[in-house]
């Protein structure tokens, strides 16, 4: 869709003339000294002990949480000889992070992203051997074996949407009311 300017456009300026004449020699140039800077105002800073508020979009959160999963499954496998207990657990703070740094108008993506991010980390820790087939057929074993802790990483991340969308439509309702008294 074509968006229309909303100011016009303003003429170009005109170029200053160069000086004419000869230039003076370097001695005799005044000493120029930078214009004092003006300070820049700090933004808004978070709270101590609160997390960045990052707004990712559905792709991005999909994306960044199934980095962070291949990354939990590769550590897994190296430190851990591949933990399913240890992958489940790592599973979880993932999957809060995922719901709760995802933008207000992409939150449904949140519980949807994670069991594909979950897949796609499970497979350095599944294991198998015997070529495509065996891969397969492991990733396949240990998805259904580390059910638990898909669902409640997918269980996690759909409470926090909810409470998230709730506070949302809460906070909508009230500035609603506010901007309907205001005008009565």
């Amino acid at each position: 869709m074509e968006q229309h300017r909303t100011r016009r456009p303003q003429p170009p300026r005109p170029r200053p003339i160069p000086r004419q004449g000869p230039r003076p020699r370097a001695e005799t140039v005044p000493e120029r000294r930078p214009a004092p800077r003006a300070e820049a105002r700090p933004g808004p800073r978070p709270a101590r002990g609160r997390l960045p508020a990052p707004r990712l979009t559905a792709l991005g959160g999909g994306i960044l949480t199934s980095l962070a999963m291949l990354v939990v499954g590769l550590l897994d496998l190296l430190l851990l000889g591949g933990s399913p207990v240890a992958y489940g657990l790592l599973f979880l703070p993932v999957c809060a992070a995922c719901a709760l740094w995802m933008r207000p108008a992409d939150l449904v993506a949140a519980p949807v992203s994670v069991p594909i991010a979950f897949a796609v980390g499970a497979v350095p820790v599944s294991g198998g051997t015997g070529g495509l087939g065996g891969h397969v057929m492991a990733l396949v074993t240990a998805l259904a074996v580390q059910a638990g802790w898909l669902y409640g990483g997918t269980l996690v991340a759909g409470v926090i949407v909810t409470v998230r969308k709730v506070r949302l439509m809460t906070a909508r309702r009230a500035r609603g009311r506010a901007a309907q008294m205001r005008g009565a």
